[in-house]
């Protein structure tokens, strides 16, 4: 077990049961031309993100944290986006956007686009965990909590985008079902007004779960693994 500094409290985690959730660090989210930045979004707290998750998914493989990517996606036919009965169809931006600007129609987190890709920087290796979702929650009709109840996997560290929208619903769902959810705060970047990622990070320092910073985690992870083993 290691002492994982946080807010608003310490937090014991076992490497074995922990994992990384890595939400939607996609060309879509963080990328010049893409489709945060098409819309309008300030995407400059993207670059520091990314270099975040790069030191903290280092430290966690070298310690044996799991690592799962969440991969925000549709179908090129869009069967899988929902209907105009759907909310999604009405409210996510990559659907509204396809619609409004007939130029950017099967662009946007559409399977195999550059779009939908991963950031270069963070490119998944052998042994992570790539999960596909077509909706904001990670949980939402997808395979990870299996994925996390098979290997007994408890504690969530959540990095990515946006603060306030999909690792937030993945987040809140890991709090329902009974994991123990954990924001990197420095790992992750908000779409709109800044009050938003603070509004996040009150919620879940008050209500929800911890927060944490990627320096910590680190630290945590290297002083866990030059302990000594017990006699």
């Amino acid at each position: 077990m290691l002492t994982l500094n946080a807010r608003p409290q310490p937090v014991r985690i076992a490497p074995a049961e922990t994992a990384v959730v890595v939400v939607d660090m996609q060309n879509a989210f963080v990328s010049k031309g893409g489709m945060f930045d098409l819309a309008g979004f300030d995407i400059s707290g993207a670059a520091p993100a990314i270099d975040a998750n790069r030191r903290l998914l280092k430290a966690a493989r070298e310690a044996g944290v799991s690592v799962i990517y969440l991969q925000m996606s549709y179908k090129p036919d869009l069967s899988d986006a929902g209907d105009p009965s759907s909310p999604n169809h009405h409210k996510e931006l990559g659907m509204v956007m396809m619609r409004e600007r007939p130029e950017l129609a099967g662009r946007l987190l559409i399977d195999n686009s550059w779009d939908w890709q991963i950031v270069d920087a963070l490119k998944p290796e052998p042994g992570d965990q790539i999960i596909r979702k077509s909706r904001y929650s990670g949980f939402g009709n997808t395979g990870l909590e299996s994925y996390l109840r098979a290997r007994k996997i408890r504690n969530l560290l959540f990095t990515g985008v946006a603060t306030n929208i999909c690792v937030d619903a993945t987040a809140r769902d890991a709090y329902m079902l009974e994991f123990w959810p954990i924001l990197v705060e420095d790992a992750m970047n908000h779409s709109g007004p800044d009050f938003n990622r603070q509004s996040t990070l009150w919620n879940f320092e008050h209500a929800f779960g911890w927060i944490t910073r990627t320096d910590s985690v680190v630290e945590a992870l290297y002083m866990e693994a030059a302990a000594p083993l017990p006699a």
